[in-house]
């Protein structure tokens, strides 16, 4: 029997879903052997080559489809007052026109494709970027995971938006499952969609969803998983790995706005968190976001460089019997790891959107004490070369 593949449309032209023609196991086989090969030297040596695939499980995906909650168009000036929008070409800034998508949520596409068509009816100009005019930039939607939620935000390049009632009315006529909005300004000459500034245009300007039994409000500039049904099965795998009991301290470090420690608080009764993040605005939200799953007595979280507070907390004689990392691709720092091991956790686990900074970081780890117990590849986008990976290390 051979495996599923999918098709899509504008696949080649768009070329963000680079393996959707490859069967989605064999997408888990190539994910899991990249990642095996570039860890193989560090993991203990295997008798057999079962034995060798056994040692990096991979978690993959019961139907590879519509898992990403988040989405994103740029628009462009067209002809006759149209506005293109879609995905840029992949290396370029063209605009492929998309009406649909396989691995986006549905209703996301709709609701972006609503706020052209509604700047075309009031004839609000799409910004042009090779002549910085214009007004609109971007739109960027979440689609609720676990609730019914939907927050649109719209990029322009400029703070006043012409016939601004009318504007959301007719987004909201195109859209009606859209349950908030906001606006976003940017004005800079940049390929970065969303600027510093953003205000409410309807409802909350938030949305809020759920991950493992905990609700969280998010922001139009929150950090927060592409991919919730594979977030779920990450974060379980780091909670699991870090050995987590009642009574125990872990150190959620980049913790943004405290969506790993505040779920294996609620997973583990009497368990002590503390969470390092050195956005203002993300440390706020994760403050809220523990007082509203009834988390703020054992979640507590710091505005601070996390390097700076694990080395006042060995001075202080701080303990933690884990540290919880999920560092941005770049990966982590020398001194951000000597100071985990200055800490002398028992368990480190460490979560990776970026196989190869991992790889390069856990050299320290392993010549400071500590030893892999496990390596587990998480696929988070299907379709694409990339995955995550939770690894678990102990103090020997």
């Amino acid at each position: 029997m051979g495996f599923k593949t999918y098709t899509c449309p504008i696949a080649k032209s768009c070329g963000g879903c680079e393996w959707l023609a490859v069967p989605y196991p064999i997408q888990l086989r190539r994910k899991r052997d990249a990642v095996l090969d570039l860890f193989e030297d560090v993991l203990p040596p295997a008798r057999s080559p079962e034995e060798r695939e056994r040692r990096v499980p991979i978690v993959g995906m019961d139907a590879p489809l519509h898992y990403r909650h988040k989405a994103a168009t740029p628009f462009a000036p067209g002809t006759r007052g149209t506005i293109r929008s879609g995905f840029y070409a992949r290396g370029t800034h063209r605009i492929v026109p998309c009406g649909d998508c396989l691995v986006e949520a549905p209703g996301a596409r709709r609701a972006l494709s609503a706020v052209a068509r509604a700047a075309e009816e009031l004839r609000i100009p799409a910004y042009d970027e090779d002549r910085g005019r214009g007004l609109l930039r971007h739109a960027v939607v979440r689609m609720g995971y676990a609730t019914n939620e939907c927050l649109l935000t719209v990029v322009t390049n400029g703070k006043s938006i012409g016939r601004e009632k009318q504007f959301v009315e007719r987004v909201k006529a195109h859209a009606p499952f859209v349950t908030a909005m906001a606006q976003n300004v940017n004005q800079r000459r940049t390929n970065a969609i969303l600027g510093h500034e953003t205000r409410t245009l309807l409802g909350r300007g938030r949305m809020s969803d759920k991950l493992l039994d905990c609700t969280f409000e998010i922001g139009p500039t929150s950090f927060y998983q592409t991919n919730p049904e594979q977030t779920e099965k990450l974060y379980s795998l780091a909670i699991e790995g870090a050995q987590l009991a009642p009574g125990m301290r872990v150190l959620d470090a980049y913790c943004g706005i405290g969506t790993i420690g505040m779920c294996a608080a609620k997973q583990v009764a009497g368990l002590e968190v503390v969470g390092v993040e050195q956005v203002e605005g993300a440390v706020a939200d994760a403050r809220a976001n523990a007082d509203r799953n009834d988390l703020e007595d054992r979640c507590r979280f710091i505005c601070a460089d996390a390097t700076a507070y694990m080395k006042d907390a060995r001075r202080d004689r701080t303990g933690f019997d884990a540290v919880i990392m999920d560092p941005p691709r770049a990966g982590s720092t020398p001194q951000f790891l000597n100071g985990v091991m200055g800490l002398a956790p028992e368990r480190v686990v460490y979560v990776s959107c970026n196989p190869q900074t991992q790889r390069r970081d856990v050299e320290l780890l392993l010549g400071g004490g500590y030893r892999i117990e496990s390596l587990t590849v998480v696929d988070m986008f299907p379709h694409t070369k990339y995955a995550e990976t939770v690894m678990v290390l102990r103090r020997r």
